[in-house]
């Protein structure tokens, strides 16, 4: 079941998501989907590590690990760390939103109140909900083959490409970058898979 209210913790996985208020579009040009990215990794790659990424028309998928307290930036909160990350979080999503409003001449909320979390507590559920994330235009019927899509970390994770993703952590969870691609070319039983109950 997923909730709004988990605290991130430190050293836990998370799976985040949200859609666009009313279900309307997050996304209306490619354009957008960059700006998402850059004005992420500006506002939360100092308080967390991203693992996989799946963005759509009107909603997102994040695979995410929050950083040990050591490793994230000295910071003042009263609310502690899953406040400060919660913020930061709140930071991207007002600043994102800023600008698509600013583009497309809208008032109100881009995204639905309070995004969504759910705690990953093992591999075989980090290997299930990479799969899950990477095929979500597929399940959704943007696409016939999620490999092709563009605004996913699929296809960036089985490159040697440099980039924030945690690749090498992502491919040791498949056994090895022949296992990984593998493990996508092959059609799981994503619609059996519990975690798409909070879907």
């Amino acid at each position: 079941m997923h909730k709004s209210s988990y605290p991130l913790k430190p050293g836990n996985f998370y799976h985040i998501f949200n859609r666009g208020n009313n279900r309307e579009n997050l996304f209306y040009k490619q354009d957008n989907y960059i700006y998402f990215l850059r004005k992420y990794d500006f506002y939360l790659n100092d308080y967390l590590d991203t693992f996989a990424y799946c963005l759509l028309p009107n909603h997102f998928h994040l695979l995410v690990k929050i950083k040990n307290e050591e490793d994230l930036p000295d910071f003042e909160n009263p609310e502690g760390i899953s406040g400060t990350v919660s913020k930061q979080f709140s930071n991207f999503f007002n600043a994102y939103a800023k600008s698509i409003n600013k583009q497309e001449n809208r008032i109100g909320s881009l995204f639905q109140k309070n995004f969504k979390r759910i705690l990953v507590g093992n591999q075989k559920y980090l290997i299930n909900l990479t799969y899950y994330i990477h095929a979500n235009p597929q399940i959704h019927g943007l696409i016939d083959d999620f490999k092709n899509w563009p605004f996913s970390s699929y296809g960036k994770i089985a490159t040697a490409k440099k980039s924030h993703l945690k690749k090498e952590e992502v491919l040791d969870w498949f056994g090895s970058a022949e296992e990984y691609k593998f493990y996508h070319s092959v059609l799981q039983e994503y619609n059996k898979i519990s975690f798409l109950l909070a879907e």
